[in-house]
């Protein structure tokens, strides 16, 4: 069973007012990963949070770029930082991602290595 959606207000629900129709569920999406990382008693560092949103170091760069300390909270947020975190997250959502391949199975065998494709190596103690 999932958990309801958290209603959105404040600064988040500014900027998805100025969204178009299409981009709201996604929007949703972000600010409820954003704001439902925090604890029952306290809010984490948007630092903290932007690593699982963002690939790499995009989240900091963005922290850099609307000049937040990684250290700041999502309550900081003002309408257009939303917009702006909502611009980078949809930029990064279809970014590769280290190690995968487009069918979602990993890295292709090779046996260039020295060893049959899924034969593993001796270990050391041998």
């Amino acid at each position: 069973m999932s958990r309801p959606t958290p209603a959105v207000d404040g600064p988040a629900a500014q900027a998805r007012e100025q969204l178009p129709e299409d981009d709201r569920a996604g929007f949703d999406r972000l600010v409820h990963a954003v704001l439902s990382s925090a604890g029952a008693t306290r809010q984490p560092a948007l630092g903290a949070v932007l690593r699982s949103q963002l690939p790499g170091t995009a989240g900091v760069r963005w922290l850099h770029a609307e000049g937040l300390s990684p250290t700041s909270r999502a309550d900081a947020l003002t309408p257009e930082h939303w917009l702006s975190l909502y611009g980078a997250w949809q930029a990064n959502a279809s970014a590769p991602r280290a190690g995968g391949r487009a069918n979602g199975h990993g890295p292709r065998a090779d046996s260039r290595h020295g060893h049959a494709p899924g034969a593993q190596a001796a270990p050391r103690w041998f």
